[in-house]
């Protein structure tokens, strides 16, 4: 396949070429199906974004042989730390869990998103690079997808993997039911001096928002943090005093690689087909940070989805992933909102309650479910 001619025709258009339209045009190769992946951009983004895989999703790229190498990129983490300020509420373990993956590997986006374009080259594919969905329109034959340059490609469906605002969602017809957080949210990879260490990722409560540090490969962190109104370009300094706010005495940062604010909502597609067309993704699902699953429900869906293509069992595929989504985004939504309450006396309550139950089987039960080893 090659990625500057776009053929006439295809079995399978791919809208986008982020985790998981990459994780189902593996698979769609690895099954010997025609397709064609397309993406806007003239190149992959090299910003971290997403920075969590966990256990679920590394047996997925098991499967698709991508494994072994986005593990010798990333730096394994083997619990979770619940806090209020410099306090230890709760630990999440992960290193009994039932899988051959008994972590949480933290690795950036875009190495994850350069695994998967490895692999997907090694098995003969390739992105079409850039190539913007102008508009896409179905018949009862296949469909048309069209081009800003006026190009066109038949296939006998199309998929959108083209993020929230997704072009395909929108042709289909197909309502992305939800709202959005009130807060900003301030993304920033970091290099620090970090009390608690890269041993762990911290959830930190704080009277002022939620702020979750965990370690990234390089000796860098990734901060994610809730703000009422966070600058666009968040700037060392702002990291400092969100850290010095929420973690008291836990954090001197010495440098910046990267910083952005964005907003968040937690929606779900109404439906995840619609004749033709069908949704994987962020063009299916969005929600939350906490906890790291956005992009590897979106993995999921692609895998999923190319496994549905080479069995012929495609009436299957929403009942099988959107329960996925509605539970990811519901479990997310109370953890941010237990997290960043404004309520002294829930504060006060959850504080109380947390220690108590990490003497109970909770902890295991919430690995399990951040892995999201529940969704095999």
């Amino acid at each position: 396949m090659n990625a500057t001619a776009l053929p006439a025709r295809t079995e399978v258009a791919v809208v986008g070429a982020g985790p998981a339209g990459l994780a189902l045009a593996v698979t769609l190769a690895s099954a010997g199906i025609d397709f064609v992946v397309l993406d806007k951009l003239a190149e992959g983004a090299n910003t971290s974004r997403a920075a969590v895989v966990h256990a679920r999703t590394l047996e997925v790229l098991d499967e698709l042989g991508a494994s072994e190498e986005l593990i010798a990129r990333g730096v394994k983490v083997t619990r979770f730390a619940v806090r209020d300020g410099a306090r230890r509420l709760l630990t999440v373990p992960f290193d009994k869990l039932p899988t051959p993956h008994p972590y949480t590997l933290m690795v950036p986006q875009y190495e994850t998103e350069s695994v998967l374009l490895d692999r997907l080259r090694a098995l003969g594919g390739d992105v079409h690079r850039p190539y913007e969905v102008a508009s896409v329109v179905q018949d009862e034959e296949g469909v048309t997808l069209t081009m800003t340059t006026g190009e066109t490609l038949r296939a006998a469906h199309a998929v959108g993997a083209d993020g929230m605002h997704s072009t395909v969602r929108e042709a289909a017809g197909i309502g992305f039911t939800g709202n959005a957080y009130a807060e900003s949210f301030v993304l920033a990879d970091m290099v620090m001096d970090w009390v608690p260490g890269p041993d762990e990722v911290s959830l930190t409560f704080g009277t002022l928002g939620l702020a979750v540090v965990a370690p990234l490969p390089g000796g860098h962190y990734r901060v994610v943090a809730t703000v009422d109104d966070a600058p666009a370009a968040p700037g060392l300094d702002f990291v400092q005093k969100l850290l010095d706010e929420r973690a008291p005495g836990q954090a001197q940062v010495t440098g910046m690689a990267w910083s952005s604010r964005f907003r968040v909502h937690h929606r779900v597609a109404d439906h995840y087909r619609a004749g033709r067309l069908l949704l994987a993704g962020d063009a299916a699902h969005v929600h939350s940070p906490a906890g790291g699953q956005g992009m590897n429900t979106g993995i999921q869906d692609g895998y999923t989805l190319g496994r549905a293509f080479a069995t012929g069992r495609l009436d299957g595929y929403e009942a099988q992933r959107r329960p996925v989504a509605q539970r990811v985004v519901a479990f997310t939504h109370r953890m941010t909102s237990v997290a960043t309450t404004r309520s002294s006396v829930a504060r006060a309550v959850r504080n109380l309650a947390l220690p108590l139950l990490g003497h109970t089987p909770m902890p295991r039960k919430l690995a399990t479910e951040l892995a999201e080893l529940n969704y095999r």
